[in-house]
């Protein structure tokens, strides 16, 4: 009897965990899908704002001091992502003021051209919502980890409406190597609730249609090709966001000048470029480039420039959607010197460059496969896989750390950019000692 006793004990023990966690991904889903939804249609009509009234980009520098005076009086000011990304790891609190300050500003952001996406606000937002719900159940130092990310996939699935994806990047993002296989329905089953309230609200999932070649040799090795030179523009793209937001901190101080500085910037920017393009997040672009084989082939530069500027100015949004801008760009303008079509290369650049930027081989991988099908998925599974390796230890978020070498099999726990092939002994031999579980 007391085997049996036993055995129904364990089965009780895991039926009440997956009820825990049912019940709490359904209560974060429905919070970040409402949420979510309601700050895609907020980002939406401001862009369509800006869209019919020009003169809203003169008033980036007014909208760079509002965003800045919002975050000093919910007292939230240089709370971003990495913040998120440290609640998880380090089990840091998060301020319930943060959801506020970031969706105001992100709104602002888009409603007077700053170049900016909707992402990192999706992680700062779902990663707050989910803390907070572990509070109402007064879950554990662990499980609130777990509630944390749950949110980030929630939230992150009703902005593009690809829940698979979400759940995979918001665990992966976090410890590159390390996979929370117990975050997995609780992130997934949030993601799903939350995909079902978007759909309910009137949120179209993100999707393109684009045209896979057969699946032949030649054409893979052009896919490689293409992959590695977005791999190099990854780390252009981090390189220039890191070293532009360290140098305006440095060499303008006090965040109100800062904010007029960079409005002022990026007025001027467009008004060289002589095209409104590079302001917000720019998903016309990204769609003329994967479905009509469109681009300006200088585009992704640009947009690499427009992006440093205004979040290191002080605005806010995310990285992740200026990634797909510019991945879908270069692709784009690339893809025809290797004898690839556009439109392809265009799909293949966009989540090239954001498995680069992001270190996430496997969750771009999904993300391929809900924004373009399932039909090239050799390729883009391919692609994903030369764009880490060659991306190196850099990154968009810089807590975020990775814990095996992409040179061997070699555990060596560092942060993104604060790393590099080589270190530590990382290019030695090793006899034992080489992994470590």
């Amino acid at each position: 009897m007391e085997s049996v006793r036993k055995f129904f004990h364990k089965i009780w023990l895991y039926t009440a965990a997956l009820g825990k966690w049912l019940i709490l991904a359904a209560i974060t889903g429905e919070i970040c899908g409402f949420i979510g939804s309601a700050f895609h249609i907020g980002v939406g009509y401001a862009t369509e704002l800006r869209e019919a009234h020009p003169w809203l980009l003169y008033c980036l520098p007014l909208a760079g001091l509002a965003v800045t005076a919002v975050y000093k009086l919910l007292r939230t000011e240089g709370q971003g992502t990495n913040d998120i990304i440290d609640a998880v790891h380090l089990g840091k609190p998060l301020s319930i003021l943060l959801l506020p300050s970031i969706f105001i500003g992100t709104v602002l952001t888009h409603l007077c051209g700053g170049s900016a996406g909707r992402e990192g606000a999706a992680l700062q937002m779902g990663g707050t919502i989910g803390y907070w719900s572990s509070k109402l159940f007064h879950l554990d130092d662990r499980d609130t980890r777990t509630a944390t990310l749950c949110g980030m996939a929630a939230f992150f699935s009703a902005l593009f409406g690809t829940p698979l994806a979400a759940t995979m990047f918001a665990i992966m993002v976090i410890s590159v190597g390390s996979f929370y296989h117990s975050a997995f329905i609780p992130c997934f089953a949030a993601s799903l609730v939350a995909y079902g309230i978007s759909l309910w609200m009137g949120v179209t999932p993100t999707r393109f249609t684009v045209a896979v070649p057969e699946v032949v040799v030649p054409v893979m090795l052009k896919v490689a090709v293409l992959a590695a030179l977005c791999a190099w523009v990854s780390v252009l793209f981090c390189n220039v966001l890191h070293f532009t937001e360290h140098q305006m901190a440095k060499r303008i101080p006090n965040p109100w000048v800062r904010a007029v500085t960079g409005g002022c910037a990026v007025i001027v920017l467009t008004l060289l470029c002589g095209t409104t393009d590079y302001n917000g997040a720019g998903m016309s672009v990204i769609t003329a480039a994967v479905e009509q084989g469109t681009a300006r082939p200088e585009a992704f530069l640009l947009k690499i420039l427009f992006t440093a500027v205004t979040l290191a100015a002080g605005f806010k949004g995310g990285e992740v959607v200026p990634s797909f801008f510019i991945g879908a760009t270069f692709g784009c303008a690339a893809a025809p010197l290797l004898g690839l079509p556009a439109g392809f290369g265009a799909a293949l650049g966009l989540v090239s460059v954001f498995c680069g930027a992001t270190n996430c081989p496997v969750a771009s991988i999904f993300l391929a496969i809900e924004l373009f099908g399932g039909d090239g998925v050799l390729y883009f599974a391919l692609a994903c896989g030369v764009s880490y390796m060659l991306s190196g230890y850099n990154g968009l978020y810089s807590s975020q750390t990775i814990l095996y070498s992409k040179l061997k099999a070699q555990y060596i726990n560092v942060h993104t950019n604060a790393h590099h092939a080589g270190e530590n002994g990382e290019d030695r031999p090793r006899v034992m000692g080489s992994l470590k579980n």
